[in-house]
């Protein structure tokens, strides 16, 4: 069998739980940066945001946050633009959900804005759909089986 000779494997690559970020200070965006909502997660450190200045950008992910910080469908997220490719932008920080609730407080985020609903954000809550689920047998129908 050969000796390992490196300093560890998977669980030292991840860390420990830092939870040293619990307080942080909250960040506003400065100029060529836009708050965003992540509409899908594309793979390969990629996502697709709304940002609020209604245009829908392919954002990567830095590689800083790559491993360490998780970020999903519905999150917060604060992009960086870039001068020469408008459709595209680079995340720079993920919003906690009590950050992005002082964000909306503050008026940085517009009312409209949908917090902490991931992928269902887009589905409409309707009362007649689920009635034709269910259906009822009478007495006289189970004799027949």
């Amino acid at each position: 069998m050969p000796k390992n000779k490196g300093k560890g494997g998977k669980n030292r690559k991840r860390g420990k739980n830092e939870a040293d970020d619990e307080k942080r200070e909250l960040i506003f965006k400065e100029d060529g940066q836009e708050y965003a909502q992540v509409l899908r997660m594309l793979g390969n450190g990629r996502c697709e945001a709304m940002c609020i200045d209604g245009s829908k950008r392919l954002c990567h992910i830095r590689g800083k946050m790559h491993k360490k910080v998780w970020i999903a469908a519905g999150d917060i997220i604060l992009v960086g633009l870039r001068d020469y490719q408008d459709d595209k932008a680079d995340v720079i920080l993920k919003y906690m959900p009590d950050e992005a609730r002082l964000l909306k407080a503050y008026g940085e985020l517009p009312e409209n804005t949908r917090l902490n609903e991931g992928i269902a954000a887009g589905i409409e809550d309707d009362d007649d759909v689920g009635a034709d689920d269910y259906i009822e047998f009478e007495d006289e129908d189970i004799d027949k089986i």
